[in-house]
């Protein structure tokens, strides 16, 4: 009976993670939300922020978790954006650490600027703990509007980002 069980949890766990892998998310579309929210951390996801807010995709954007020693003046001089955009429209969130508390730093702006619809910009490997975690975050009528960065990411990016997301949908589970 126990090593029926731990088979059946082995091959849960392949075909999971198989599932996982093969269906990382995609780039979203052309549709227009609210806000944009940006999650620090990996590569063009900053960038592909910028262009939709160039595309008059979103009224306003978030780049959530940015270090603390990066200040406006920095942020200006590496990504270039366009100062009039910048100036109105670009907040740079200083406060979160992690996934979950750029969930809750994501949260208190979109709840401050009354927005009913985001795009979240975030790493393909990255969108579905991130998604779970803002989802865990926000009321339901905001409607999240997944845009994942694409990504060659190796074994072992998919496999600690995996664990990641069972281990905090687990948490969920209990109540944390």
């Amino acid at each position: 009976m126990i090593r029926r069980l731990l088979s059946a949890l082995i091959l849960a766990w392949v075909i999971g993670f198989v599932v996982f892998v093969g269906l990382l998310p995609r780039p979203a579309g052309d549709q227009r939300t609210d806000g944009i929210i940006v999650l620090t951390g990996g590569p063009k996801r900053i960038e592909r922020g910028l262009t939709l807010m160039q595309a008059g995709k979103a009224k306003r954007m978030l780049v959530s978790g940015v270090n603390m020693e990066v200040a406006r003046r920095d942020f200006l001089k590496i990504y270039r954006p366009p100062l009039p955009l910048f100036d109105c429209c670009i907040d740079l969130g200083h406060e979160a650490v992690d996934t979950r508390s750029n969930a809750a730093e994501s949260a208190d702006w979109i709840e401050t600027h009354h927005y009913r619809s985001i795009r979240l910009v975030t790493t393909d490997w990255h969108m579905r703990r991130a998604r779970f975690e803002l989802r865990q975050a926000l009321p339901e009528q905001v409607a999240i509007v997944t845009d994942a960065v694409h990504s060659e990411p190796d074994l072992k990016v998919l496999l600690t980002e995996y664990h990641k997301y069972l281990l905090r949908r687990a948490a969920a589970l209990a109540g944390y």
